[in-house]
């Protein structure tokens, strides 16, 4: 189950900056750093449940990677960033490594 949060952890790790680039084109700046608020404090909320039996060093860098993989992936689907194959092969490595800290507990 402490998988699960940390997962659900990494997923609104992504709604906070994604809340803070709406904020900077939405025409209502508040929506999106409401979400960010939300989204911060929802990560910190399943993080801090998923450390209950996780290590913290291996809880940390799934926490990071998924956000950093999902907002990676946010930014080319939504707003146009650029999917050159080094960024993608550096995010594959991420997975990659999500992965291997898994398979080693």
């Amino acid at each position: 189950m402490n998988w699960f949060y940390l997962i659900i952890a990494g997923f609104f790790e992504v709604g906070w900056p994604l809340g803070l680039k709406l904020s900077q084109t939405m025409q209502s700046k508040i929506l999106g750093i409401l979400l960010a608020i939300i989204s911060m404090t929802l990560s910190g909320l399943f993080l801090w449940l998923a450390q209950k039996s996780i290590p913290i060093g291996t809880a940390y860098a799934v926490w990071t990677g998924i956000g950093a993989v999902g907002t990676l992936i946010v930014g080319i689907v939504y707003f146009g960033d650029s999917a050159s194959i080094w960024r993608m092969l550096s995010a594959l490595l991420i997975v990659i490594g999500i992965v291997g800290l898994r398979l080693a507990l």
